[in-house]
């Protein structure tokens, strides 16, 4: 069932910065409202729709197309908002008061027209409690050039919403008096660990069990040209089985054989024993980047009972794009399997000694910046930790213990002091086409190194 809209009405911040606004003869039936620029950079507002009948607890869709003409940046000129409550047509800033949502906008080249310039907004969203009305606001903004129409959003009610219970999260990672020990084989770590991750499920009734880095391969004398394993294979069907029995997802390290290379890899296991998918480690240490292992060349995230699930590994925590492809590609869950980072050790040579404030701030920093919980898992127990996506650590391993279990909300409903989701704000702020350098392959920083001394 679609909400009745009582009345549509233009917008602006102030009368300076207000577009040009044309509203349908027949309105509303037809459904076609027109912002134009009013040829100033400081141009911004548009449309807001006021809808009745909201029921809070209810899921709405909530969606409407619009087509731009002479828009540089469509989907930077172009925004969605629903507030949940009647707002004024001058109001930019509603205070604490107001609940509001993004609706995310998408371009749509295939729809033809204006150049391929149509962006379509959708987003599915529950109404807060003690609100009757919906306001629904389209905005030109940023742009001293170009026009948009906009169709009548619609916002159909999907129906109560039922909350998801939380997640029982497991780092098995060993403690840290036996994290040191020699290991003769990869069955002995195989029992190892296959024991952790099956107290992890049976004693404390984990469904995400993640375990360290390489494990099956951790502290053996060999090269990991000796030792490495197939993928599926005997070493994971283990896993599997345990995975199937406690209707668990476990993550696991190892040093993984394709063909003739060999991998550093985290396999993600789902609660039918089945891998979900395998990562590989893009970003390799100084002396394994030598070593012949290969990298990776992605961040894939696997669909899993719990959620979403992507995993960087180890060095791939100190490139700040791992940690970002993971939560772009819509992670719920980052998984790191982890012996250390150079970052939170000694800055001078000598042995590493892990800083545990340096290393906690990196690990809370990632579940903040990428809107994701982190679970890490260190071959040396200390520092395994699990942490929400508001930067709370849920469990930390001191060192003492074999295993560490918290509990992650999946309903969590973090909102910023003024009404807004941080994870729509942190995605929506983006502003890709200004990060060339990001991604490029000579940015500035390298020609510093060329540059400039180290001692």
């Amino acid at each position: 069932m679609s909400l009745s809209m009582i009345r549509a009405e233009a917008w602006a911040p102030h009368p300076s910065a207000a577009p040009v606004n044309d509203r349908p003869a027949n309105e509303p039936t037809d459904g076609q409202y027109e912002s134009a620029t009013n040829g100033t950079l400081s141009c911004c507002g548009g449309w807001q729709f006021l809808f009745a009948d909201v029921i809070p607890g209810h899921r709405y869709r909530i969606s409407f197309n619009a087509v731009g003409t002479d828009l540089e940046e469509p989907t930077d000129a172009l925004v969605g908002h629903v507030y949940w409550g009647e707002i004024a047509t001058d109001c930019y800033a509603p205070g604490t008061a107001t609940v509001w949502d993004y609706v995310t906008g998408e371009p749509d080249a295939s729809a033809g027209g204006s150049g391929g310039q149509t962006v379509r907004f959708s987003s599915d969203l529950v109404a807060p409690a003690d609100v009757s009305t919906a306001t629904v606001r389209c905005t030109l903004r940023w742009t001293a050039r170009g026009e948009v129409t906009w169709s009548v959003p619609v916002l159909e009610d999907l129906g109560a919403y039922t909350s998801r219970p939380s997640i029982r999260v497991a780092v098995a990672s060993g403690s840290e008096a036996e994290g040191g020990e020699p290991r003769s084989s990869v069955a002995d770590n195989l029992d190892r660990y296959a024991s952790l991750a099956e107290r992890a499920c049976g004693d404390h009734g984990a469904q995400l069990v993640a375990l360290p880095e390489i494990c099956l391969q951790w502290k053996l004398p060999t090269h990991a040209y000796e030792n490495a394993v197939d993928v599926p294979g005997a070493e994971t069907e283990r896993f599997s089985r345990i995975a199937q029995q406690h209707n668990a997802v476990i993550v696991v390290g190892l040093h993984e054989r394709v063909g003739d290379a060999v991998y550093n890899s985290a396999v993600v296991i789902d609660d039918d024993g089945e891998i979900s998918g395998t990562y590989r480690k893009v970003h390799l240490a100084s002396t394994e980047a030598i070593s012949g292992i290969m990298p990776g060349d992605g961040f894939p995230v696997m669909k899993t009972v719990v959620g979403q699930v992507g995993c960087t590994i180890c060095m791939d925590s100190s490139a700040a794009e791992s940690a970002r492809m993971v939560g772009l590609n819509g992670a719920d869950f980052l998984v790191l399997p982890i012996m250390g980072d150079h970052r939170a050790s000694l800055w001078t040579p000598g042995s590493p000694r892990l800083d545990e404030d340096r290393w906690l701030c990196i690990q809370r920093t990632r579940a903040l910046d990428n809107q994701l919980s982190m679970v890490v898992a260190r071959n040396m127990g200390r520092g395994s930790c699990i942490i929400d996506r508001s930067g709370e650590v849920k469990a930390y391993n001191d060192g003492s213990q074999d295993l560490v279990v918290g509990d992650i909300e999946q309903d969590d409903g973090y909102r910023k002091w003024n009404g807004g989701c941080f994870r729509q704000v942190n995605w929506r702020q983006r502003r890709p086409h200004l990060y060339g350098a990001y991604a490029s392959s000579a940015p500035e920083a390298l020609r510093r190194l060329r540059e400039v001394p180290t001692a």
